[in-house]
């Protein structure tokens, strides 16, 4: 990781004055393939309130200097909306032993330099210093691997997050909407990913 990258960890109240800046990251990253997710400010507000008003909340966030270069999130996935929560009710789950990670989005200059480890690190540990969590979950979205839309030299994170110790749960799919380039808003399906959560050190 470069010497002028720091990693820095905020948690519950002290994730409110970064929601503008994860905003920002989000309609950036996002915009590419595969969520090719056409921003909206509005919706961005609506959707991280949810981690503004836990009291678990975490955001990790990249800087070089002054500069939010990359985000990772996290809350109990009790915190979070009904539709989130309703894949682990239907398999049984009890949500509040589930610590949710919302997402990492870091500016493509950045990947490939061990932020988006530094990433998983922090989250894993803050879930596990809470102390009452089983699983670590997040979910990403379905495509087509044949969709034309898809860059020649896209690699999708699978190889990433199955050497984080994740294993993808077919039917545990969630289905939320959102505006995508060229079809407005939409609805989309997403599959979530789990680990159960060891008890090492936070």
């Amino acid at each position: 990781m470069s010497p002028s990258i720091r990693i820095e960890r905020f948690t519950g109240p002290g994730v409110r004055p970064h929601l503008d800046a994860v905003a920002a990251l989000r309609i950036a990253v996002f915009h590419d393939w595969p969520y090719l997710y056409d921003g909206d400010i509005a919706y961005e507000r609506e959707y991280l309130e949810a981690y503004a008003a836990s009291a678990d909340s975490m955001f990790v966030l990249a800087f070089d200097g002054d500069e939010v270069v990359g985000a990772s999130t996290g809350l109990p996935l009790a915190d979070d909306s009904a539709e989130f929560r309703a894949p682990f009710d239907a398999a049984g789950i009890d949500a509040a032993r589930v610590f949710y990670f919302g997402e990492s989005v870091l500016l493509p200059t950045y990947r490939g330099a061990g932020i988006g480890h530094a990433f998983f690190d922090h989250r894993e540990a803050h879930a596990r210093a809470i102390g009452r969590f089983d699983l670590t979950a997040f979910c990403a979205v379905d495509r087509d691997p044949a969709d034309p839309r898809r860059p020649a030299a896209h690699r999708d994170n699978d190889v990433f997050w199955t050497g984080r110790g994740y294993a993808r749960q077919p039917g545990m799919t969630m289905r939320l909407r959102w505006s995508e380039i060229g079809h407005g808003e939409i609805e989309h399906a997403l599959t979530f990913w789990t680990r159960r959560l060891d008890r090492g050190e936070a």
